[in-house]
């Protein structure tokens, strides 16, 4: 069994003296794991970094082996990530978030996701937003994806402002407002066709989004026994909270 293609670094572990399990996020086949013979070499040990892109060959006798990696450098930028409180922090959370998917199944979206994640994760005016929306396409690819198209009680598609914790579809303020309190805060950024920059939105927005988020994301754990990432989350919202604050101190409240 063989097969070629690009990957990101999520996380390597120790396997023996000279070598590491790599596990990627690959664009063709999924999260997979795979060994890399003296992994923890000096050569090595520097492109195995979580968050650099790879070209990846894997090789196994039979289709369910761990099998073996070898392994180009496509684009090392873990360097530059692991220098950012966000890049460090979105590093851990985002390996767990891609955990909760199953092996050796093809993402491509979810790829391409995360490759555009990774290439702006250090810049303020765009990752929290596109952290959360990253979040959600995890829940849509696991299949517990939120409908913001149209409010779940009126079938409007006006000032969607809640998302119902019960059927994850959006709802309308008026209709809404009797349940304000049992309702999830929608903002508004989220809402299709709008694509607001980081310097746009409050804190408020991105609390409420990670919220959002994260209730999703915590249920389906629940659910089926998988990582929710809370506590990664929670490093990581503390990390962009400092960085809000410094880069944009005019939309934090």
């Amino acid at each position: 069994m063989e097969w070629t293609g690009r990957g990101v670094v999520l996380t390597t572990r120790k396997h023996g003296e000279a070598d590491v399990i790599l596990e990627v996020m690959s664009e063709d086949h999924g999260r997979h794991l795979g060994l890399v013979r003296g992994g923890r070499s000096k050569r090595q040990r520097p492109i195995l970094q979580p968050g650099n892109e790879l070209f990846l060959t894997w090789k196994a006798r039979l289709s369910d082996h761990l099998g073996q990696f070898q392994i180009e450098p496509s684009n090392l930028r873990a360097g530059d990530l692991m220098l950012s409180g966000i890049g460090l922090a979105g590093l851990q959370h985002l390996a767990v978030l891609l955990r909760m998917m199953p092996e050796r199944h093809p993402y491509p979206r979810l790829f391409g996701a995360l490759e555009v994640v990774l290439n702006h994760i250090t810049e303020p005016d765009t990752s929290a937003a596109l952290l959360i929306r990253f979040e959600l396409e995890v829940l849509r690819d696991l299949g517990a994806g939120l409908d913001f198209q149209s409010c779940a009680a009126t079938g409007t598609q006006d000032d969607l402002a809640y998302v119902s914790p019960r059927s994850a579809r959006a709802v309308s303020r008026d209709a809404g407002a009797p349940y304000h309190d049992k309702l999830l805060p929608l903002p508004s950024f989220l809402l299709p066709g709008q694509r607001q920059a980081g310097s746009e939105l409050t804190w408020k927005d991105v609390d409420e989004g990670f919220r959002l988020t994260g209730f999703f994301l915590d249920r389906y754990s629940q659910e089926h026994g998988k990582p929710s990432g809370a506590d990664t989350r929670s490093q990581l919202c503390a990390a962009l909270q400092k960085e809000y604050r410094d880069a944009f101190p005019w939309n934090f409240a």
